[in-house]
């Protein structure tokens, strides 16, 4: 009996280091995912300003066509990136979104 309690206190400590460790392994995934994802929107909102600099401002279709994006979600993450910084202006004409750099 004593035989089986130190294998099951053995198994338990075992399992809490495995789950320990998958912890913080996915605790640097995604502090990584992260740190991806905000260079990745800085890049995309230096495509985005250098498609509008020089211009008065296009439909989100045209600088989905200047920018060369496929991705929406690519555009608006950019965009997303301009606006928080105060550095794009945004405003509905006639149904589209007009967007131009502040």
């Amino acid at each position: 009996m004593l035989y089986n309690i130190n294998i099951s206190y053995l198994c338990s400590a075992l399992m809490k280091t495995i789950i320990s460790h998958d912890e913080k392994q996915i605790k640097k995934k995604k502090k990584s995912k992260k740190k991806m994802l905000t260079e990745k929107a800085g890049t995309l909102a230096g495509v985005i300003w250098n498609a509008l600099n020089g211009t008065e401002g296009l439909t989100i279709k045209q600088l989905k066509k200047a920018t060369g994006l496929r991705s929406e979600k690519d555009l608006y993450l950019g965009m997303g990136w301009l606006l928080r910084e105060g550095k794009l202006e945004t405003c509905e004409v006639e149904g589209d979104i007009f967007v131009k750099l502040a």
